[in-house]
């Protein structure tokens, strides 16, 4: 089972790697058209509001909630019976959404007036003119990922991770091409973002088709499933969301600082949401249905050893990275996005907010690993709770810490809420019997501390200062970069094969 599952991440990661990459190019090209400043920090809000609403209605809370009950249909039920579900749900999904994109349209002021208190007048109009724009986006990209759920439930994991490869796509084609025909080029983003939301709904009918599951949208099929996926979906829309709501917390605190804050933490985090996206939610999203189908079987202690099994590639990857961003935060900032529009400061203001959210990186893997084992239990009360807990906590870190740090603060404290919420979620997970710990963590957690420490001091002792690296081409930043990457990989797990760690350890049936 743990190489089928890894089989699966890793093909969920390849496809998620594409996106990011992707991203990653689409963010160059932002940045190098852009820069970092009041239009910039404009379109991150127009988008991060429906991207929080996406977060809610599509991957996040809607998906906890539907696989797990789509999967026991799958175990228990026949065919016609998850058809049933699958057109109801969608019949009521897009009702929800549609009424949902009506009201954000028509109330775009009041969401930027709540969300971006700080705004001055010319950034409040702009932003609320782009929020028109892309509010739409919610309901397109909530249905692609309703139709991702039921491709991954039936284990067809790598349409729905490549997927995103088409926002990015669009970004970059409207940055490029569109901007220049616009009176306010960056207006052309938002449009990108809309068309991206109806092509990724449009690349994903083929593929229902083939598996016999395209939805025909009715309200009289399966009123019971539906029901108890949305008393299951109304908790875990908070719960699953905390991060989001988080950076929509962040945002608010964001918007009385100086001009260019809210770019500054957008290109920070998105350095953080490479590894959180190629490993981190891939895994996630192989281990949900899984862990789902072992709970309908009733098979406990493989429940638990499959949550071992995910923990233990968490520390063996987002260690090292959390680590990694850490050291090479300059480098990183530098060699991707300082051309153009993009200056030295504020690559060193975004450095200083990676620092701060690499702190969090093993934590947001872990909120989502320990998370499914709650949700594929269909139990979205504790999550709720926890969740609470943390964005509270996040809001009093930000009150303690943005007076002293500013936006670095706001990014601190985002790491710390994290750290809290995995810790309560880990301890309940514990307390009531659901995980239990395989032997030899001990000897594993050593071997990553000695491997880590190791990485860690060779990157910061011989790679350049930030002053060298402002002044190289982008051709000497790559080689030199991605040189420094591969000695830290290699340092890595170099020591780790010393200290005893095998492959088979970490891929052996538990």
């Amino acid at each position: 089972m743990s190489g089928k599952l890894l089989k699966s991440t890793f093909t969920v990661g390849g496809m998620t790697t594409i996106s990011r990459v992707f991203g990653l190019i689409r963010d160059i090209v932002i940045a190098r058209l852009f820069g970092a400043g009041a239009e910039v920090d404009a379109f991150i809000v127009a988008f991060r509001i429906p991207n929080f609403l996406r977060r809610l209605f599509a991957e996040g809370g809607f998906s906890q909630a539907f696989v797990p009950v789509l999967a026991e249909y799958k175990e228990q039920r026949n065919d016609a019976d998850v058809k049933a579900l699958v057109d109801q749900t969608s019949a009521t999904l897009g009702l929800v959404l549609f009424l949902v994109t009506v009201t954000g349209v028509v109330a775009a002021p009041i969401l930027i007036m709540v969300f971006a208190s700080g705004f001055d007048d010319a950034k409040h109009v702009m932003a609320t003119d782009m929020l028109r724009i892309t509010f739409p986006y919610i309901l397109f990209i909530s249905l692609t990922a309703f139709a991702g759920s039921i491709l991954n439930t039936y284990k067809q994991f790598a349409i729905p991770a490549f997927t995103p490869v088409l926002l990015n796509l669009s970004l970059i084609g409207c940055a490029i091409w569109l901007s220049p025909m616009m009176d306010i080029p960056i207006t052309a983003l938002a449009w990108g973002v809309l068309l991206a939301g109806i092509v990724q709904l449009l690349f994903q009918f083929p593929f229902l088709y083939r598996i016999k599951l395209f939805p025909r949208p009715g309200f009289n099929k399966d009123k019971e499933g539906v029901n108890r996926i949305l008393k299951l979906m109304l908790p875990t829309l908070f719960a699953v969301s905390i991060v989001q709501i988080n950076l929509l917390v962040d945002t608010i605190f964001a918007s009385f600082l100086v001009d260019g804050s809210i770019s500054w933490l957008y290109y920070s985090d998105r350095m953080v949401e490479f590894p959180l996206g190629v490993f981190g939610i891939a895994l996630a999203t192989v281990l949900l249905p899984n862990l789902s189908s072992k709970h309908a079987k009733n098979e406990t202690e493989k429940f638990s050893n499959m949550l071992d099994w995910a923990l233990r590639w968490v520390f063996l990857i987002a260690v090292p990275a959390a680590v990694g961003l850490a050291v090479l935060a300059v480098p990183l900032l530098t060699t991707l996005f300082q051309y153009d529009e993009f200056t030295s400061h504020a690559t060193i203001m975004s450095g200083k907010s990676l620092l701060a959210y690499s702190l969090g990186l093993p934590a947001f893997i872990l909120i989502k690993i320990f998370a499914s084992g709650f949700f594929s239990r269909q139990d979205t009360k504790t999550p709720v709770k926890i969740g609470a807990i943390a964005m509270v906590a996040n809001i009093g870190f930000n009150f303690l810490l943005v007076g002293l740090l500013q936006h670095t603060g706001l990014a601190l404290a985002t790491s710390l809420s994290a750290c809290l919420q995995t810790l309560l979620l880990f301890y309940l997970l514990r307390k009531e019997g659901v995980y239990i710990p395989v032997k030899g963590w001990f000897k594993f957690g050593f071997q990553i501390v000695v491997a880590v420490v190791a990485m860690a001091l060779l990157l910061s002792y011989f790679v350049a200062l930030p002053e060298q690296w402002f002044v190289w081409s982008m051709l000497q930043r790559i080689g030199m970069l991605s040189f420094w990457i591969v000695v830290g990989i290699v340092c890595y797990f170099g020591v780790l094969w010393i200290t005893g760690l095998r492959w088979q350890n970490m891929t052996a049936q538990r």
